[in-house]
């Protein structure tokens, strides 16, 4: 049976029954399974006000039943042509096997040797209204492949359609075809469409069927979020924090509450806020310690004030769900709750409105219920152009302190756009060209005065380091974008111009990362980006998006091949390092990240003209997809898509296995 027939809703949070017995809720809609499975009553179906998400397969599959029945239906209200009722049976029919019982007809599929009941008031009917009634199965989709499993990633992550080349669109079609290789007649490397199968299990290859690279078939259940963990810190519970009073200072002033708002705050402001410095730490814990103080203080009740608040608390609890694992329901409810300030946040002016679009964007690049990742970033990119950010002549006469904190928030829109336009294959909504200011100076919070900056008192690197460094990586990801993976660039350059823009970028690179914060802070040993093996990984993943082909480079030689093949065995070491120091997030950024880089292995592995018995002897190359099945089954606790990308690459390492014991 295909996912589609079987997909469900999924509720916001647990069932009332769940959560006060402490059992996991699937918060299957209309009733989840431990209430089907008692036989009583859940509290889903008297819930007229649960929100739920379906896989966007799903809901493109009844779009198109919707309009195949439409036609039918079409069809049924035309006028009958060529004199009378069209035939039922004729040339077209398909061969059966037929058998009188009784009035009925038993008539055997050949295809599929399958009995199915057939009216003998079949025959007498008008062949449009038989066509209705009694369908010809339909046929089966076409086997999945690489493109099909890129597209639904980047696709399922962002519900948007275009992607462009800097996604690994094109270099997953050049991946389909070197594996061509891998099979007994040269014939496309696919994937059979067996959904209902265990990946660990069912064959997942037909090697003889050819591909459709453009088939649209996609991943379902991206969106769904599968945790077998225990809850966010281990002591709260979800509906503790559904039910709590519209009140929100009454709510943050539980006393069992506080340490673990605390945690949450504290854990956003060293992973988020040293990824996008949005908010002035300081203001936030004034603020949010005098709600504590005077929950009914209306000026501490602001809108704007509880927005943020519970936006950090959204923010901190699903990134730090992304590196557990955790279950993310608290996240959810935390967003809903600050869902409810927008508008009024909003309302305080174009600051806010920035700064409120900002943090739901941090929201979704970990929450694959948050709001839409692609839209945000250029609504927030065009406010921030609207007001000025990116001119120097805005910034004249300006304190200090707020000249810091506009900076801090222009930039942190640029390395948005530039992460989720580089994952999209999308043209910028920031160019470099437009900008003329500098960027924010390393320097923490407390040494920002509106007059001045004063020099830090310690030896070791500010806080603010760290997104300075991430913004200049997200600088030259950009340049790769335009110089390598721009046709129109490439076009007017010749070979010699062409090797000398790659060697610059992979320079650019090396000094990036030689160029890494030291020591770096030590604020929480489970952010990722706060260890040396993050800055590897991203030094060894844009590495290998420099060296795969590309329009500046479509031929590859020996040289940049080999070079390909480290950088991206070596993205997929440092990405198990990661895991290995549980500071891997697994979010879908680092799933898109982790299928390219393990395309790019397989690629540079298969791709070489030698002997491949012999390259897979000498090479870590089955090592190394070997660590990416790992990874991916980890990500499937989170991402169910990774499930099957996990099975395709096993199966191209039992291949590559093969083929080395076979020499």
């Amino acid at each position: 049976m295909s996912s589609h027939q079987t997909a469900t809703a999924e509720a916001r949070t647990s069932c009332s029954r769940c959560h006060k017995r402490k059992k996991r809720c699937d918060r299957a809609l209309p009733s989840c399974r431990n209430c089907r499975v008692a036989h009583v009553r859940c509290s889903f179906l008297d819930d007229d006000c649960q929100s739920a998400s379906y896989p966007v397969a799903y809901v493109r599959s009844l779009e198109k039943k919707l309009q195949d029945m439409e036609k039918k239906m079409a069809q049924m209200s035309s006028p009958l042509t060529d004199g009378g009722p069209l035939s039922f049976g004729g040339d077209d029919q398909q061969a059966y096997t037929e058998s009188s019982m009784g009035g009925n007809t038993v008539v055997m599929d050949h295809d599929s040797g399958m009995p199915q009941q057939e009216s003998d008031t079949a025959t007498s009917m008008p062949g449009n209204l038989a066509d209705l009634l009694f369908p010809e199965p339909p046929a089966p989709p076409p086997p999945p492949c690489f493109v099909d499993e890129l597209k639904t990633l980047s696709l399922e992550a962002t519900a948007e359609r275009h992607l462009g080349s800097t996604s690994g669109i094109s270099f997953a079609r050049l991946t389909q075809v070197v594996l061509r290789r891998l099979t007994p007649d040269k014939a496309d490397f696919t994937f059979v469409s067996d959904r209902g199968a265990n990946y660990a299990g069912a064959p997942l290859f037909d090697f003889n069927s050819p591909s459709d690279l453009l088939d649209p078939s996609l991943f379902e259940g991206l969106n769904e979020s599968v945790s077998t963990h225990p809850l966010l810190f281990g002591d709260v519970v979800v509906a503790d924090i559904t039910g709590l009073s519209n009140d929100v200072g009454v709510a943050l002033d539980l006393p069992s509450d506080q340490s673990h708002i605390d945690q949450l705050v504290d854990f956003y402001f060293a992973h988020s806020h040293t990824l996008y410095p949005i908010l002035h730490r300081g203001e936030f814990l004034q603020s949010l310690q005098h709600l504590r103080d005077n929950p009914h203080d209306a000026a501490a009740c602001s809108p704007l004030t509880l927005f943020r608040i519970w936006m950090v608390l959204a923010v901190g609890s699903t990134a730090y769900c992304s590196v557990s694992l955790s279950e993310e329901s608290e996240s959810r409810v935390y967003y809903t709750k600050a869902l409810q300030y927008f508008e009024q946040a909003i309302a305080y002016g174009e600051m806010a409105a920035l700064e409120a679009i900002m943090l739901q964007v941090s929201y979704s690049f970990f929450n694959q219920l948050g709001p839409n990742t692609w839209y945000l970033v250029g609504m927030a990119a065009r406010l921030a152009v609207g007001m000025g950010l990116h001119s120097s002549s805005i910034y004249a006469g300006m304190p200090v302190d707020m000249e810091q904190r506009r900076k801090r928030i222009f930039f942190s829109i640029y390395m948005m756009d530039r992460v989720v336009s580089n994952a999209l294959g999308r043209p910028f909504a920031l160019h470099d060209d437009d900008i003329n200011i500098t960027p924010f100076v390393s320097v923490d919070d407390e040494n920002i005065t509106p007059d001045g900056i004063r020099p830090p008192s310690s030896l070791e690197p500010s806080l603010m380091a760290i997104p300075l460094h991430i913004l200049a990586l997200r600088r030259i990801a950009g340049k790769i974008t335009r110089q390598v993976y721009s046709n129109r660039q490439a076009a007017s350059l010749n070979t010699e111009q062409r090797e000398a823009i790659l060697h610059s970028l992979h320079k650019e690179l090396i000094d990036w990362r030689r160029d890494m914060p030291f020591p770096l802070p030590d604020v929480n040993d489970q952010v990722p980006h706060l260890c040396t093996s993050w800055f590897d990984f991203n030094y060894y993943y844009h590495l290998a998006m420099l060296y795969r082909p590309s329009p500046l480079l479509p031929t590859m030689d020996r040289e940049r091949v080999k070079t390909l093949a480290e950088a991206a065995s070596m993205s997929i070491r440092q990405a198990f390092n990661l895991h290995r120091q549980h500071r891997l997030a697994y979010n879908w950024l680092n799933l898109l990240a982790l299928f390219t880089a393990t395309l790019s292995r397989i690629y540079s592995t298969t791709v070489l003209p030698e002997n491949l018995v012999t390259i897979l002897k000498e090479t870590r190359a089955i090592e190394d997809l070997d660590l990416a099945i790992a990874l991916f089954d980890t990500l499937g606790v989170k991402f169910p898509a990774a499930n099957k990308i996990r099975g395709m690459i096993a199966e191209i390492s039992r291949r590559y296995k093969d083929l080395r014991d076979s020499g």
